[in-house]
């Protein structure tokens, strides 16, 4: 076999330059591979985006089996593409934009259905598919449409109206005046109503953009509340079972009552006693102390006793004991 070092390097070169792009192509294309990728790409056609997007969530019975990629028009239908991974879907499959959070966030909802496995080249048609109203988009609305109505016009329309019938009956004339009054109102306050509705659409586009942020706020108090439970339950815990303990000390009392009732008179009677002897317990203890020190002396070399024995000739009786038991005191 002809030596690795020997061989030509331009074919290995080659070799080695194609093997590092197809890893690389790999790897940033790694969620559409059929083993190793993210799941199975499938789309369905809506009648309108009802604010989905790229990246949200795809969910069947509440639980997130992929997520979203990408949302385009085709015509007169609104193509959500999203890929979903281990799930059956069937080919009778619906899909929903459902709304995820108060906010306006959504979520793509499917519920499988069918016999057959659903082909990821056949789209889920219209016919199974539903978008939400977006009550966001409705206030924007709302609001754009208000801002372009002539208030003024609108009231002098009115005047018109009144007074082209002011010779009809008394109901339509006073129904008339109402309308009247009703176009006067409003024209008086149309800054106030405009301002009003600036300001809803100022409240809906800041809760929007700010949906993360106030999601996680939720979120952080449904955590916080989940760990006030815990903790509540906790106590009640130790409230529970401090009631048992002391239960059962009461029933421990009572039963050995006839046991415990002697000895603590018993006990009574030797601390009396102690108290009416303390002066002559404290007394023979300071007298005791001068006989300890003096025995630990005579036992304190060994086996040995070391005694002095003072008095045992008498001064009178010769120069051995001449001053007597004291004369080495001073």
């Amino acid at each position: 076999m002809k030596p690795f070092r020997s061989r030509n390097p331009i074919p290995i070169g080659l070799v080695s330059v194609l093997t590092i792009g197809l890893v690389m192509v790999a790897a940033v294309y790694s969620d559409d591979l059929p083993v190793i990728g993210g799941g199975t790409t499938y789309s369905a056609a809506f009648s309108e985006a009802a604010g989905i997007q790229p990246d949200d969530e795809v969910r069947i019975a509440g639980i997130k089996v992929g997520k979203v990629e990408s949302v385009e028009l085709d015509h007169a239908d609104v193509v959500v593409n999203f890929k979903v991974k281990d799930a059956w879907l069937g080919d009778r499959t619906r899909a929903d934009i459902k709304i995820k959070t108060l906010l306006g966030q959504k979520f793509l909802s499917l519920e499988p259905d069918g016999q057959a496995v659903l082909d990821p080249g056949t789209r889920i048609p219209r016919a199974r598919t539903t978008a939400p109203y977006d009550v966001l988009e409705a206030f924007r609305g709302l609001a754009e449409t208000t801002n372009e109505i002539n208030t003024t016009q609108l009231a002098q329309s009115f005047e018109v109206i009144s007074q082209t019938f002011a010779d009809t009956p008394a109901d339509v004339r006073g129904a008339l005046t109402g309308l009247q009054s009703l176009s006067r109102t409003i024209s008086s306050r149309d800054q106030q109503l405009a301002s009003l509705l600036d300001g809803t659409r100022q409240i809906t586009r800041t809760l929007a953009d700010r949906d993360a942020e106030i999601t996680k706020l939720l979120q952080d108090g449904n955590l916080l509340l989940a760990e006030l439970d815990a903790r509540k339950r906790a106590i009640d815990a130790l409230l529970t079972g401090t009631q048992s303990l002391s239960r059962e000390l009461l029933g421990l009392v009572s039963d050995n009552q006839g046991q415990l009732g002697p000895v603590l008179t018993k006990l009574d009677q030797l601390t009396a006693m102690l108290q009416r002897n303390q002066t002559s317990l404290a007394e023979g203890i300071a007298k005791f102390a001068p006989f300890v020190r003096q025995f630990t002396n005579v036992i304190g070399n060994g086996r040995w006793f070391d005694s002095y024995i003072c008095g045992l000739l008498p001064p009178a009786l010769g120069p051995l004991n001449s001053k007597g038991c004291l004369g080495d005191a001073g």
